[in-house]
């Protein structure tokens, strides 16, 4: 394969992964808002605690929840990094358990 040929190819697969990504992120923008405004609310939390208030049970578990989230997260953008990481990941959502997507991208579930 040619130099040409070579450049060609990693032009098309990166027009692909653009297209990729630009879909997730249109697809899930109301979840992306809403996974952003959560930590938001981390951040402030986090700062209550640090400047020495008492967080109440459910702002415990709000910390919890998004921290977890957050972890969840981040294996998910380190996957990009590799060669055909767009590809891996779809893969990868399909292979493992639907809860590794952070809490705003799952379906609201029905208090009774």
């Amino acid at each position: 394969m040619s130099k040409s040929e070579k450049n060609k190819l990693t032009l098309w697969i990166s027009r692909i992964t653009y297209k990729a990504i630009r879909k997730a992120i249109l697809d899930n923008r109301d979840r992306i808002r809403q996974e952003i405004y959560e930590t938001r609310e981390l951040y402030e939390l986090l700062k209550k605690w640090g400047a020495g208030d008492r967080l109440t049970p459910e702002e415990k578990q709000a910390v919890r929840t998004q921290l977890l989230d957050i972890c969840k997260a981040i294996p998910a953008i380190a996957i990009f990094a590799i060669p055909f990481g767009s590809l891996v990941l779809v893969v990868l959502f399909k292979m493992l358990p639907y809860r590794i997507l952070p809490t705003a991208f799952h379906p609201p579930t029905q208090k009774e």
